[in-house]
Order: C-alpha cells, then structure tokens, then sequence
C-alpha cells in the first residue's frame, strides 16, 4: 500500500505538473494555493490544466470541476479520486 511519504511525493509532482501547465516556478506554489488567486490564472490557464490533467493522469476535469475547488489539494483530491489512485 502507498505510504504517506509517497502521497506526499505524488502530491508534490502534481503541483509542479500544476506549475508548469500555467508557466509559473513550481517553488512559488504549494498544495494550498488558492490558484484563482494568482496573478498568473485566466481562462487558458484553466484550459492548460485540464489538458494536463486529461493527459498526465488520464482525469479530465470539468470547468464547474475548477470553479468548485479553491486550493491546488483540492484538485489533487478530485484527480486521485477518479484515477484511482
């Protein structure tokens, strides 16, 4: 079974795939960001995380999917859940 040490570390990759699908330093975010926030995000960088998202993990996320999360974690969670991971 996956430990907490490798959650954390897949946790990690996430936000830098995050990261950089909206072209910003992975360093400058963490789980907790409320990406909406950042000076950085509009509608394609919405699209660039859906599309990272489809082809990293196999997840798409809708845009209500976006609308409905605050934090980087939260989307996480929500790509875990239907990857089955």
């Amino acid at each position: 079974p996956p430990t907490q040490e490798d959650a954390c570390m897949e946790l990690q990759e996430f936000i830098t795939e995050f990261a950089n699908a909206i072209e910003i330093d992975p360093g400058s975010i963490t789980a907790d960001t409320e990406f909406k926030e950042l000076e950085i995000w509009d509608s394609l960088s919405a699209l660039n995380v859906i599309a990272m998202t489809d082809e990293a993990h196999g997840v798409t996320l809708s845009g209500d999917d976006l609308v409905g999360s605050r934090r980087i974690a939260d989307l996480w969670t929500l790509v875990k859940e239907r990857s089955g991971k």
